[in-house]
């Protein structure tokens, strides 16, 4: 496994991180999950990423069952605040942001997570409250570093720009073969500022594996013939989509790849990705994952693969 640095930080994480978002919040069975997590120490993989939404806490929970087997030093830990928690509880107020990080910590059974991230921006609460709240968290010894996922780069702008607050050193957007929106405006800026991208349904929610076949009812294991976790997948298993995706079969094979090695290797081109985040149900999956890392896509690759999807790539 090889590491990257995250931002201007002193952390270091894995190429391949561990993600919790549609699995650990209710789609897989307890016991999958924490084989997984296991799975993921076994394959080198440092960081874990989570969020108090994931299943209204039950993702925080279960890791933190998990990881209080591991030596806090082992991993970094990262989670998010913003979206509903309750009727009432939502958003990054100072309030919201103290009150959620508490929580969040006691479910992850820590007294501290590296990475502490506004999951959305929030356009009702002034964004001078908000930065002050992250602050005094990094100052209390809560979080040692903020991030922020999928915000416009005119809020990261107008953030960066507030003097004595603490300094953003990750975002976290969607980011894959088939979704390169961050290319356009986030990542150059980010780029500029130290800030590093860890990046989230690199695979494209599974349909980048390749397993799923235009015409073909979906296999039965997978996450679009979940009812807990195929909520999101809509665009992505568009006939059209899954034809393109079809059409990297070869590209993977020339370059003696799996398909998801290609897709992951293929975001961790990017040199200011430090981190592909990747889910699992199950211990082989990660280990396939891990794969990926250290492998460099040529030059040839890269453009088969954008001959490949064409116009399907949402830029």
């Amino acid at each position: 496994m090889n590491f990257r640095r995250l931002g201007s930080s002193d952390i270091e994480v894995s190429e391949i991180s561990l993600g919790s978002w549609l699995t650990y919040a209710g789609g897989v069975a307890r016991e999958q999950a924490q084989a997984c997590v296991r799975a993921a120490f076994e394959a080198g993989i440092n960081f874990i990423d989570t969020a108090n939404v994931y299943g209204r806490g039950a993702a925080e929970t279960l890791l933190g069952e998990v990881l209080s087997s591991y030596d806090r030093s082992s991993y970094v830990l990262a989670t998010k605040v913003y979206f509903p928690m309750s009727d009432t509880d939502r958003g990054l107020s100072a309030a919201q942001i103290h009150k959620q990080l508490d929580a969040s910590l006691g479910r992850l059974r820590t007294d501290h997570v590296d990475l502490y991230q506004c999951h959305r921006y929030d356009d009702e609460t002034p964004l001078e409250e908000t930065m002050g709240a992250l602050t005094e968290a990094v100052r209390a010894g809560k979080a040692r570093h903020i991030g922020f996922s999928e915000w416009p780069a005119e809020k990261i702008e107008a953030s960066l720009a507030l003097a004595g607050t603490a300094r953003w050193v990750s975002s976290q957007p969607q980011y894959s073969m088939l979704w390169r929106a961050p290319e356009a405006a986030v990542i150059p800026l980010c780029e500029r500022e130290q800030i590093s991208q860890i990046v989230w349904s690199p695979l494209g929610q599974g349909v980048l594996t390749g397993k799923y076949r235009p015409g073909e009812p979906p296999p039965s294991d997978s996450r679009a013939a979940s009812e807990s976790m195929s909520a999101f997948i809509g665009r992505l298993v568009e006939p059209r989509v899954l034809a393109a995706v079809q059409r990297l079969l070869p590209v993977a094979e020339q370059a003696g790849l799996s398909m998801v090695q290609l897709a992951l290797a293929w975001v961790l081109r990017q040199p200011n990705v430090a981190s592909a985040i990747v889910g699992a149900s199950r211990p082989e999956q990660v280990h396939v994952n891990a794969s990926a890392s250290g492998i460099v896509l040529s030059a040839d690759t890269l453009a088969a693969v954008d001959e490949a999807l064409g116009d399907v790539v949402v830029r």
